[in-house]
């Protein structure tokens, strides 16, 4: 009896193991931004792909950086299979050689050119863009013309009402890289973005890197213009509040959200697909609707007042000012440290 014990013991607890290793080997993790794209994946576009493809996805959120930290501790035993990271920090993973080559697909030929990186080891999920962001309900009761140029940060009339994000914001780099290119300089001649950048600060009410803040001075008219992304203040007016993105005509710089399968991750044949599925015209419209970002799929179609402040259609796609981050990043540090002097004293 006792030995019968022990045998069906044995067995059970085999069957247990089996059965929890089985278990382990269907569940891919993804990793994204957390907030409302973590919500978007979960309540829109995870539950439609497991019951697809009968894997379990687990959802890990973070921002660019604590994802690329991640991928970097595991890179000798991935865990996680795909992930979501901003175009900067996108750039530094691809040159660790942390991403996988993405392999052609049914939705990957469509996708914009400017959208497929070099390589094929990211691909873009959405556009969004950094411009300028203004009050409207501050400057109809001063009768002021909405701002359309990079320049009007330089109006004397707006001293002490500007808000941007610091240098360490992406928003606030772009915006630096932005005052260099209108300057006569660029990535590799920053010094023109400097010179500008003094002649703005005094205007600046706070050099804000809290989404939250910022949105609260904006919303409030303390601050009454802005350099900030294209995503962030979709979600302010979808709040009620009195602001408007503003594509400068010099060009805005373009965001794009990057992708990529990771390099020796479980389910490599699962994160290919999973990467089609997210640029599918129907996902990309689910992206577009609830999170702003342009679709990158030429085949994704959005009715005219969904695409309002959106980065949306082969015409602006194509207007939109890329930059260099194999140049940027290895400067990250090097410009912080000045501006941290120069800008922000």
């Amino acid at each position: 009896m006792q030995m019968r014990a022990k045998y069906l013991f044995f067995i059970s607890s085999t069957i247990v193991a089996t059965c929890s290793a089985a278990t382990a080997q269907e569940t891919m993790y993804v990793a994204g931004f957390g907030g409302s794209v973590e919500a978007t994946f979960r309540e829109k576009i995870i539950p439609a792909f497991e019951a697809k493809s009968g894997m379990k996805i687990v959802y890990v959120a973070g921002n660019s950086t604590d994802t690329l930290a991640k991928l970097q501790a595991q890179k000798e035993k991935p865990e996680i299979s795909v992930a979501l990271i901003d175009d900067g920090p996108m750039n530094t993973a691809v040159q660790f050689g942390l991403c996988a080559t993405i392999e052609d697909g049914p939705n990957s030929k469509n996708v914009y050119s400017n959208a497929r990186k070099p390589g094929d080891r990211s691909i873009g999920l959405g556009y969004g863009a950094t411009g300028l962001v203004y009050n409207t309900e501050v400057f109809k009761k001063n009768g002021w013309p909405a701002p359309t140029s990079w320049k009007d940060l330089t109006d004397p009339k707006f001293k002490g009402k500007i808000i941007m994000p610091p240098i360490s914001n992406g928003f606030g780099l772009l915006g630096l890289v932005m005052q260099a290119r209108l300057n006569g300089g660029s990535e590799s001649d920053i010094d023109k973005g400097f010179a500008a950048m003094k002649e703005i600060s005094p205007s600046v009410l706070a050099f804000e890197p809290a989404p939250g803040r910022m949105a609260e001075l904006l919303q409030t008219g303390e601050a009454s213009l802005g350099v900030w992304g294209s995503g962030r203040v979709r979600a302010l007016v979808n709040q009620g509040a009195p602001v408007k993105f503003v594509f400068p005509q010099e060009g805005a710089a373009v965001i794009l959200t990057e992708m990529c399968p990771i390099a020796g991750a479980p389910h490599a044949k699962q994160a290919q697909e999973f990467v089609q599925y997210l640029l599918s015209p129907e996902i990309q419209t689910v992206i577009a609707q609830r999170e702003g970002w342009g679709p990158v799929n030429k085949e994704a179609k959005l009715d005219p007042k969904d695409a309002v402040g959106m980065v949306y259609g082969e015409g602006m796609v194509a207007s939109m000012v890329a930059v260099d981050y194999g140049v940027i990043n290895p400067k990250r540090q090097e410009w912080t440290n000045r501006w941290n002097r120069e800008i922000e004293r």
